[in-house]
């Protein structure tokens, strides 16, 4: 006579289950070697949009009729400038989804952009006032969109200072979410700043709703240079997770496996 064979419960015969797809990488142990699996493939794929870029940039594209060679910086500045005001956006929505949601990881994120985020601003205000020194015949003016700009970097440096500032982890992810929610207010005026007063910066070049004003291999170079700053800019932000995850100990059993 047969033995009836052991109950066995649903989960373990399903065996392993994926809670909610890419929702899992929201734990820092799963999310952890994800991050260092992609980095490098993000750093590849930087330096080759950079090379193509710079390459269209300084000896493919035209010279500018009005502004002669000086108008190459255009390609280091623009997407500069972009990175600057993108970075922000993401990391305060990051900061909103920690507030909100309460993950950890997101806060992490945040965090692990700012430093990126200050860099851009900085590179795009110092070439901007390499580019305004010939063309406006001053390296600095008070004018309405280098001064949000320039809050912006204070933004970010005001950040980083009270993450480093406050020795609770918590305590300071929600004085930095804070904090990076009040400033998101600076991102729309940077943007319409030329449009909402009488200023000496020049109205975009490159716009959602109308033509762009520059021939195609100069737009084709600066839009290359903007996928090689994004690509850095992920892969630079994937890079500084992990060290925040080991430094706070979220995830010293992954580590372990992989050094292994």
């Amino acid at each position: 006579m047969s033995q009836p064979l052991p109950s066995v419960h649903p989960a373990a015969a399903e065996g392993p289950r994926t809670r909610g797809g890419w929702l899992d990488y929201a734990a820092p142990v799963r999310f952890y070697p994800l991050a260092g699996r992609m980095a490098p493939w993000f750093f590849a794929a930087a330096a080759l949009f950079a090379v193509a870029g710079l390459w269209i940039g300084f000896a493919v594209a035209p010279t500018d009729a009005q502004q002669g060679e000086v108008y190459r910086i255009i390609f280091i500045h623009v997407p500069a400038a972009w990175m600057s005001m993108f970075i922000y956006l993401v990391m305060a929505a990051y900061c909103a989804l920690a507030l909100v949601l309460r993950t950890r990881l997101s806060s992490m994120m945040a965090s692990a952009l700012a430093p990126t985020g200050a860099l851009f601003t900085a590179l795009a205000l110092w070439t901007g006032a390499l580019w305004g020194q010939p063309t406006w015949g001053t390296w600095w003016v008070w004018d309405a969109r280098l001064t949000s700009e320039l809050i912006l970097l204070f933004l970010y440096l005001g950040f980083i200072a009270l993450e480093a500032a406050v020795d609770e982890p918590r305590r300071a992810e929600r004085a930095c979410a804070v904090l990076a929610l009040v400033g998101v207010v600076n991102i729309p005026v940077i943007y319409f700043s030329v449009q909402w007063w009488n200023t000496l910066h020049q109205g975009a070049s490159v716009s959602l709703t109308a033509a762009p004003s520059m021939a195609a291999t100069m737009l084709a170079g600066m839009l290359l240079m903007t996928l090689a700053c994004w690509m850095y800019s992920i892969a630079v932000a994937l890079v500084r997770v992990r060290c925040i995850l080991r430094e706070r100990g979220e995830v010293l059993q992954a580590a372990s496996r992989e050094a292994s």
